[in-house]
């Protein structure tokens, strides 16, 4: 399989050795303007992790040429409904995830399995934490926020999250921290007067994070539509 890589730092570099051991072949790298520009090869597929700013561009220059991409970037989620409106419009393929981690993905399960179990306790107030290395420049994290979601779907009484402290009783507070090496760790807390109930995922290394987007790159060569973690993973 043909892959165009769309971000080259350092997860970049990572799925570029996970994919040469999977025995595909990286036709081309992308890290900027003027390489996406220039780029004139047919790949099967792109995995698109590049910078916040950046993302939106990189992905409709997916869809203008009909390459499916498997996109891991944070932090513009603000746009995913145009670029969803854009994907369907250019009949491409899209896959995002905030995280594609597997461990991630049952932890994402696991959060909204205790949310509706907290459901009725409503003393307890619950909030998340997550720590990641200083070059992460997004705050709060993609996951945190997948993970925030996953609690206010489950919770009528939550509306919302906020990053940082805040009084509104409906709101969940995500406080982010970074600190090197960190490569990543989530924490779910609910707190009440008596006791404190917590669920952690803690990542090692980015590895996990470079396999599972090759995987998922495998899964979508040739496909249109709109795919999640959801979807890959059949839940």
């Amino acid at each position: 399989m043909n892959i165009l890589l769309i971000g080259y730092g350092k997860m970049g570099k990572i799925i570029e050795a996970i994919a040469a051991q999977r025995g595909h072949i990286i036709i081309g790298k992308i890290d900027n303007e003027s390489e996406r520009n220039s780029f004139n090869a047919q790949a099967d597929v792109a995995i698109e992790f590049s910078q916040p700013e950046v993302a939106i561009e990189n992905l409709k220059y997916c869809f203008d040429n009909q390459i499916p991409v498997v996109c891991g970037t944070t932090g513009w989620l603000h746009r995913k409904t145009e670029i969803e409106d854009y994907c369907k419009q250019k009949n491409g393929g899209f896959f995002y995830a905030s995280n594609f981690s597997l461990g991630v993905n049952l932890f994402f399960k696991l959060n909204e399995a205790l949310a509706r179990l907290m459901k009725p306790h409503t003393s307890y107030k619950v909030s998340i934490d997550e720590t990641h290395h200083t070059q992460k420049k997004d705050a709060p994290s993609g996951t945190a926020i997948t993970l925030a979601e996953g609690i206010i779907k489950n919770q009528p009484l939550i509306k919302e999250w906020h990053l940082g402290a805040t009084e509104t009783p409906s709101s969940i507070v995500i406080n982010a921290f970074r600190v090197d090496p960190a490569p990543g760790t989530h924490t779910v807390k609910y707190q009440s007067a008596v006791d404190d109930l917590e669920i952690t995922h803690t990542a090692h290394s980015r590895e996990g994070f470079a396999q599972g987007a090759v995987m998922v790159a495998e899964w979508m060569a040739g496909k249109r539509g709109i795919y999640s973690m959801v979807d890959f993973l059949n839940f």
